[in-house]
């Protein structure tokens, strides 16, 4: 009998020769918008394109939400704050050494 596993509900087909591990395909510079879509109208600033695999982003997420007195969490890839915090997010990430633009209206 062999016990090489070949599909897993999670993950779906696993092939030998592919890495699950995810990969960072960002340009470097990390983006902050205004997101209030599905939000009933609040707004919340998005924060995408940290390197994950650098930078711890719940670390990095709660440092965030202390330096602006607001809520937030990190889903997948992204950090979301609430709030429209896009000036004070940019500039506290500046001072830790990162690109930042601002995107979006």
């Amino acid at each position: 009998m062999n016990d090489k596993l070949v599909y897993s509900t999670g993950i779906g087909r696993i092939d030998a020769n592919e890495s699950t591990q995810p990969t960072f395909t960002g340009d470097g510079i990390v983006r902050i918008r205004r997101e209030t879509k599905g939000r009933k109208g609040k707004g919340m600033s998005v924060i995408e394109g940290i390197n994950f695999q650098e930078h711890d982003l719940a670390a990095l997420c709660k440092w965030l939400k202390k330096q602006c007195g607001c809520g937030g969490s990190v889903k997948g890839n992204t950090i979301e704050i609430q709030g429209d915090a896009r000036e004070k997010i940019q500039s506290l990430l500046t001072t830790k050494g990162f690109t930042v633009k601002l995107a979006g209206g």
